[in-house]
């Protein structure tokens, strides 16, 4: 136990000190050639990033191959931004171009899709996107769509279209990780076989910012230069569909965060109520045949007691059958049917506990004869 628990500390200090690492310089001053565009126009735009007028002279085929690349593993570390909370990437860093290494003042890590920028019209490197996105899909990108998929051309093929794939990936997976789907190799990368062109979708965005600017302009293992762009939208209805429902779903997961789990229970419940919808005990939405088995079992009880009712009556009546005498009569006289019922009740109940009630003095009526006059007195003698 000894001997395993000296190298479980050795390995936790390699760990340890492997994480806290200074970022090194990627490069010295002087070690990366400075080559000025080719003038091919009078005007330089800046949007573009080429001269005006000179599309032909500047296609992408006068493109050199870049001469340096990052290598997320040897290149990452500590920075003056991890102390000053500097949230945004260096842009050079992922060039494999920055001479400062821990002396910079952003981050030489990948981004943390986990950690939410301070400006969402930002990319990972604090660069301003557009509404629009560039007629060759290049640039920053737009603040209009959130696109996770990088157009990724001139390769050369020398393989299968499957081999290819797996070299695409190989090289991509170092700046992200890539989102799964049920294709064949299970990975989000597609390669059009014979047209020399493929599209990586990356799980965050951030990642894929990342990786398109360190991939420009690199090769991967034929020498080639590589076009990255942005991808267009997928025109796949299902992919749409599927899209809005992620951003959904990442959008409510956003606000649940946020709001306090109590208030989210108390507006369900009221919104249930309004809508006249059945809540399980948890709080969540019963479908309609949940709704139909509640119903039913509801039905079932009260079934179930209007019989355990009428059975308590009936072994009442057959117990306790009552006289002739206290059966319900119809009204006569001055006192209701209930009022005569009632007293002959309480008198059969007296009669079976063996007490009579007491007499009543039967009141002395005055016999009187005629019209009942006499008290009035008359006038006359006669």
């Amino acid at each position: 136990m000894s001997s395993n628990g000296t190298e479980t500390t050795v390995v936790a200090k390699k760990t340890k000190a492997k994480k806290l690492r200074p970022a090194r310089k990627q490069v010295k001053p002087g070690d990366v050639e400075r080559k000025e565009t080719p003038q091919t126009g009078k005007e330089y735009n800046i949007w573009y990033n080429k001269w005006a007028g000179g599309d032909r002279e500047d296609s992408y085929s006068n493109k050199t191959k870049s001469q340096t690349r990052c290598n997320i593993k040897r290149d990452s570390g500590l920075t003056r931004a991890n102390s000053t909370g500097m949230k945004y990437c260096c842009l050079f860093f992922s060039r494999g171009c920055c001479p400062y290494g821990w002396e910079c003042e952003y981050l030489h890590t990948l981004p943390d899709p986990e950690t939410a920028l301070p400006d969402s019209s930002k990319d990972c490197f604090a660069r301003d996107k557009f509404a629009d996105y560039r007629d060759d899909m290049g640039g920053v990108g737009s603040f209009n769509r959130q696109n996770r998929t990088l157009y990724v051309g001139r390769i050369k093929e020398t393989g299968t279209g499957l081999e290819t794939e797996e070299v695409v990936r190989r090289h991509f997976k170092e700046f992200g990780e890539i989102e799964r789907d049920d294709s064949e190799t299970g990975w989000a990368v597609k390669v059009l076989q014979y047209r020399s062109v493929a599209f990586v979708t990356y799980k965050s965005e951030l990642h894929a910012q990342f990786a398109k600017e360190a991939m420009a302009c690199q090769s991967l293992d034929n020498d080639e230069i590589l076009n990255v762009r942005w991808a267009t939208e997928d025109p796949n209805p299902v992919s749409k569909v599927n899209e809005k429902r992620r951003l959904e779903e990442m959008g409510q997961a956003a606000i649940r965060e946020k709001i306090d789990p109590t208030v989210v229970d108390a507006m369900r419940t009221i919104r249930a109520l309004e809508d006249g919808d059945v809540l399980d005990s948890s709080g969540n939405l019963l479908e309609n045949d949940a709704e139909d088995d509640v119903e039913e079992e509801e039905e079932e009880e009260e079934t179930g007691r209007d019989a355990k009712r009428r059975k308590l009556d009936t072994d009442d009546d057959v117990s306790t059958p009552l006289p002739s005498s206290l059966q319900p009569l119809k009204p006569a006289g001055l006192l209701s049917a209930d009022t005569i019922e009632s007293l002959r009740y309480f008198s059969e109940i007296r009669k079976r506990n063996g007490t009579q009630p007491p007499a009543v003095p039967r009141a002395t009526v005055p016999i009187t004869v005629g019209l009942d006059l006499g008290d009035y007195g008359s006038d006359g003698e006669d």
